[in-house]
This record gives structure tokens, C-alpha cells and sequence, in this order.
């Protein structure tokens, strides 16, 4: 892609936005819009047409997570949402992944994290911050936290795809992936595609949900539950990188 990457940025405190506006430019991101609230955020991106949205969830008038549900709900051209908070277990950032959101990250993000990960999830990957996705998942998935569920019949799923998916959420990446699975880097990366086809997904954060939800792999279990061969112990967080 050479064209020059084109971010919104949503969050009703004027110091965050002018930081990362400062932030990005410097890396050659250009900003082309700023809102204060969700109702802004959405509407600055019917205008403006970004290839990124960094959304902040508490917001006034309209939340980012409702503004996430209207800029990403049915679009086929919508742009890859990034959510930013401010405490690692937002009890909205779990729904807004389940809303199509690429990933999400803390406020105190460096500034090399910050361009990396626009740059990452412009390209089609997602990104979750390693060390609390599981964290998330756990509180969210087991606890019945305000979700809005994603619920997939995995019966479409061949055995081997099924095998991908319980690792996939485990955090491995297609490296990782094929290494465990003795395959060819590129023969994983089509069964990822195919995945994501068949369960009608965004991309792998939301492969990542369902794995959970479904109850293929359970927070904290050594085994996914339709693979009790699999002996791979569980990541310390879930790492979402490469493409499909």
C-alpha cells in the first residue's frame, strides 16, 4: 500500500488527541479528522473516508463502543477500528471486539506501539495487547460480563481447521502455527483464511472470541475441548499477528 495512511482519532480529551496527532505525523500517518464524541466520530468517517480509527470508549453523547457498532455494522468499506482505554479490563472493550473492532490499546502505548499498530491492523491483521488479552477473554467469556456474543456453528470446520482455531486463540502465530503443525507458513495462512470465510469473521480477534464462546478451547484449560490430543500449554496472552 503506498498511498499515505489516513486515521481518525476519537477521544473527548484535546491533550490525547494532540499527542497522538503529533505522534503520527511524524511517522507520515496523516490525520485526516478529530471528534470529541461518538457521534462525531461516525460521522467524520462517512466525511473523510480514514483507512483507521482510533476510538476511545468513554466518551460524551455516544460512547465509542455504540460508535464503533454504527461505523463497522453491515459496511463493507468500513475503516479497521482501534480501541483505546485507559484500564486494561475496560468492561466494554470484549463487546466492541465482538463488534468488529481490529484490537484495542492502553493510553500509555509508546509511541513506536502506537504508528506499529495502525500500520498492522491497516493491512488486515489484528492486534491485542499481549499481556491481558487472556485476562479479558476470562472476565467476559466465564463471568458474564455485557457482551455482544458472537456465536458460530463450528460443524463447517474440518478437523485441521478446527486444530488452527484452538491454537490460533491460544495466541500462536502462523510461524508458530505451522511450526507446531509441521505445515508449510502459506498452507496455514489458507486454512486461517478459510476459517474466517467459513465462520463469516473480520479477522482473527473475532476467530479468538469465538474460540472461546463456543467452548472449542476454555480460559485457563491446557486442552482445547475438541482436541484433547493437544498438549500445548496456554500463552501468557494472546498474540494476534500475521495475516491470514
Amino acid at each position: 500500500m503506498t498511498e499515505p495512511l489516513r486515521v481518525l482519532l476519537a477521544d473527548d480529551q484535546t491533550l490525547v488527541r494532540t499527542g497522538f496527532r503529533l505522534i503520527l505525523g511524524a511517522d507520515g500517518i496523516d490525520v485526516v479528522a478529530e471528534a470529541t464524541n461518538g457521534t462525531e466520530a461516525v460521522e467524520g468517517v462517512r466525511r473523510t473516508r480514514p483507512d483507521v480509527v482510533l476510538m476511545d470508549i468513554r466518551m460524551p453523547e455516544m460512547d465509542g463502543l455504540e460508535a464503533t457498532r454504527r461505523i463497522l455494522g453491515g459496511a463493507t468499506d468500513s475503516p479497521r477500528v482501534i480501541i483505546l482505554t485507559t484500564f486494561d479490563l475496560d468492561r466494554y472493550v470484549y463487546a466492541a471486539l465482538s463488534a468488529g473492532a481490529s484490537g484495542f490499546l492502553l493510553k500509555d502505548v509508546t509511541p513506536e506501539q502506537l504508528t506499529a499498530a495502525v500500520r498492522t491492523v491497516r493491512t488486515g491483521d489484528a492486534l491485542l495487547a499481549p499481556a491481558i488479552t487472556r485476562r479479558l477473554v476470562q472476565r467476559f467469556t466465564q463471568h458474564g460480563g455485557d457482551t455482544t456474543a458472537l456465536h458460530r456453528d463450528l460443524a463447517s470446520l474440518t478437523p485441521r481447521e478446527l486444530e488452527v482455531l484452538g491454537l490460533l486463540a491460544r495466541g500462536l502465530s502462523n510461524a508458530e502455527l505451522a511450526t507446531r503443525l509441521h505445515l508449510a507458513e502459506a498452507t496455514v495462512k489458507t486454512h486461517v483464511a478459510r476459517i474466517l470465510a467459513k465462520l463469516g469473521l473480520r479477522d482473527r480477534v473475532q476467530a479468538v472470541i469465538v474460540a472461546y464462546e463456543t467452548g472449542l478451547i476454555s480460559v485457563g484449560a491446557h486442552q482445547t475441548a475438541r482436541q484433547p490430543t493437544d498438549q500445548t500449554r496456554p500463552e501468557a496472552g494472546t498474540r494476534l499477528r500475521n495475516r491470514p
